[in-house]
């Protein structure tokens, strides 16, 4: 297939872009432990009060909820439920040979709406506004796969 080629501009626009959303989920995560540790609370589960080397006085407060910690990790999570989406329509959408012009836009977009939908969660914006970044997101994601989908069956 020499759709999925770095010969193909499309191709490299799904790799910046995947390989961009792959950093974020990732950061996301170590995002939530530095939190953690930070605040030495936040923790998920009972094992997590065992002593060792980084928790040197377990506390049984420590697996209360901690909005610090919490608001890292529902980050994290609405990442994991909107970004593996994009990869597969991405991948998809390449396969069906977009213009350049609209997948980078799209791609791109997406970048940029989970970026700025992250910058308002941590900064505590209102539903609002995190939702008005979310529905960009989710359209682009909806309209690449709705083309793939019409490209196939063409």
């Amino acid at each position: 297939m020499t759709e999925l080629t770095l010969d193909n501009p499309v191709f490299t626009a799904y790799l910046i872009a995947s390989a961009l959303m792959v950093l974020k989920v990732m950061g996301q995560g170590w995002m939530t432990v530095m939190r953690m540790m930070k605040v030495g609370a936040g923790y998920a589960s009972p094992e997590d009060l065992q002593k060792g080397l980084i928790n040197k006085a377990p506390d049984p407060s420590q697996l209360e909820i901690n909005d610090y910690v919490e608001r890292s990790r529902r980050m994290h999570r609405n990442d994991l439920e909107n970004i593996p989406a994009f990869w597969i329509a991405g991948l998809l959408f390449v396969a069906a040979a977009p213009a350049l012009w609209l997948a980078q836009g799209l791609m791109y977009g997406f970048v940029a709406a989970r970026l700025a939908h992250a910058v308002a969660y941590a900064t505590k914006q209102t539903h609002e506004i995190r939702a008005t970044f979310y529905t960009i997101g989710s359209l682009i994601v909806i309209y690449m796969a709705c083309h793939a989908l019409v490209s196939a069956l063409a």
